[in-house]
């Protein structure tokens, strides 16, 4: 077993060092980490995409730990988490009185951030005036708490932004700003998916084994059908599978077998594709759920929203769907996910603050899943008279030889 660390190179690390220390085996992961080191040597803005759970987080603090900033603090928002308004007070801080609940006096993550790193997980979920804001900050540096008349200060902060989202995509939908793309895309580093590296999911699985206390050994059948699993989930799904694993064996000193490694690692064609089409597929289910299953949109989505278990991604691609059926229109989607119709601006106003508004336009040119044909503008313009019969139903060109020019200086008398 390989593992990367910069200084050494052997040996294995405790879990209290996996951040600091990645633990890594495949050889794009490590040359992966030594740019980042290169990196770390400046100040420069990172941006790291890569499909949820590959560990964006790790690569970001291995930045942090080997840049001169590493005394400092590293902090991390999730900005997928938050509200816009939150999300704005989270980042800048607030003043007493400045809103509803602000009771007290908060300090901002940027400030708490000054002298070290700032690392803005999935950042493609912040509003366009989220945005906007972060531009701003990046281009002078200068923070305002929100609600306060104080003159602005300026921190140093080195920002570190993740996502797993395509942000060109996105600038070329209206989604996010270009901007701001090109201050954040400094340099840019993508860590690829642990279906990708196979030569660290045994490093990393032993490792969490360790992490539990208990020593366990796995059959060779064991290790093939985890390496054969495309693991969708990433390295979290590999922690969670490694737990379940550990607790439900069924003697801590007999190995694992493949008959106790999970049915959905098992049967390896079972695994689900990329992020992406996960993603779809959670909107897919919370659709029939809300349309055929019997679930309400209030008591069931809505806590689920809350409590941070779907993005507001997950329920912009669940209005997507409604509006797709709808051909675009709002009141009919109520209707369809059986929310009633007094509930509308209530629905409304809560996609319009959780920035999960669908422009509807989009969805009313489709009738029957075909586009609407076009209108011709021919048919703005008025019919002709009909043509009259005999010579004057259709004139003749004039074929008279054409008088030649003449000097206009004729028509004025001589001086």
């Amino acid at each position: 077993m390989r593992t990367f660390n910069a200084r050494h190179r052997n040996g294995f690390r405790g879990p209290d060092q996996i951040a600091a220390n990645p633990i890594v085996a495949a050889d794009h992961m490590i040359e992966l980490l030594m740019v980042a080191e290169r990196a770390a040597s400046s100040d420069a803005k990172i941006l790291i995409t890569g499909e949820s759970g590959v560990g964006k987080d790790i690569v970001a603090r291995h930045v942090h730990d080997h840049s001169s900033r590493r005394a400092a603090e590293f902090v991390a928002v999730n900005c997928a988490g938050v509200t816009e308004t939150l999300l704005e007070s989270e980042l800048f801080g607030h003043v007493k009185g400045s809103f509803t609940g602000a009771y007290r006096d908060k300090i901002g993550k940027l400030r708490l951030a000054h002298g070290g790193t700032l690392f803005l997980d999935e950042v493609a979920e912040m509003s366009l005036r989220m945005q906007a804001l972060l531009l701003r900050f990046l281009e002078n540096g200068e923070i305002q708490a929100v609600g306060s008349d104080a003159a602005r200060a300026t921190v140093d902060v080195r920002v570190i932004a993740a996502t797993n989202r395509n942000l060109t995509d996105m600038v070329a939908s209206g989604a996010f700003r270009e901007d701001l793309l090109y201050r954040l895309r400094v340099i840019h580093l993508h860590v690829p998916p642990l279906r990708d590296r196979v030569a660290d999911i045994r490093p990393l699985a032993m490792h969490f084994f360790a992490r539990s206390g208990r020593l366990v050994t796995l059959t060779d059948e064991a290790w093939q059908a985890l390496e054969r699993y495309k693991w969708p989930g990433n390295v979290r799904e590999l922690q969670n599978v490694v737990e379940q694993m550990t607790w439900l064996s069924a003697s801590p000193d007999e190995p694992i077998g493949v008959d106790q490694v999970p049915a959905v690692v098992r049967s390896a064609s079972q695994a689900t594709g990329p992020m992406r089409e996960r993603r779809r597929q959670v909107a897919d289910e919370l659709y029939q759920a809300l349309v055929h299953g019997g679930y309400s949109f209030w008591q069931h989505i809505y806590p689920l929203f809350l409590n941070r278990d779907i993005t507001r991604h997950d329920l912009r691609e669940l209005v997507r769907h409604g509006l797709s059926v709808t051909r675009g229109s709002y009141r009919s989607v109520l209707e369809l996910f059986s929310i009633p119709a007094s509930d509308y601006k209530r629905f409304m106003n809560f996609l319009a603050t959780h920035d999960c508004r669908v422009d509807y336009r989009e969805f009313r040119t489709m009738k029957g899943g075909a586009p609407r044909a076009r209108r011709s503008i021919l048919n703005l313009l008025p019919p002709l008279d009909e043509p009259k019969t005999g010579s004057a139903a259709s004139p003749q060109p004039d074929t008279r030889p054409s008088e030649a020019p003449r000097d206009d200086a004729a028509d004025f008398p001589a001086l």
